[in-house]
């Protein structure tokens, strides 16, 4: 099994800025496929962004690209998420989410993921 924990969320105003972490306790962590996810309440969970296993591919959604950067930090077995011009529609529970690596792809679907952790609260006010 792999554990995977985020931290980071909070309250922040709108056009803020907020970084998200995640860790995972794979011990091959190296190999594996990150993703971010968002569910606010009464929606469904959407695919934020996400990285290859070796954290040199990215692919963010169309609502985040240029506001969000992911980073894949393998020597510390972590993810983060750095969010910036933070928008009141951002705010939602977002949810870390690994996968061993059986290509160099990112991947969106949700569905893909194995491992996801407990979700960290972000709010953002206007």
């Amino acid at each position: 099994q792999v554990t995977v924990v985020e931290s980071g969320g909070g309250l922040v105003q709108a056009g803020g800025s907020l970084k998200l972490s995640c860790t995972a306790s794979a011990h091959t962590f190296g190999t594996y496929v990150m993703g971010w996810f968002r569910q606010a309440p009464g929606k469904e969970r959407e695919f934020v962004g996400g990285t290859n296993w070796n954290g040199r591919d990215t692919l963010y959604a169309d609502s985040v690209k240029g506001r969000f950067t992911i980073s894949k930090n393998n020597r510390e077995s972590s993810v983060y998420l750095q969010m910036d011009s933070l928008k009141p529609e951002d705010t939602a529970v977002y949810y870390c989410a690994a996968m061993p690596a059986l290509d160099n792809l990112v991947h969106v679907r949700a569905n893909e993921y194995r491992y996801w952790g407990q979700g960290t609260q972000v709010t953002v006010s206007a």
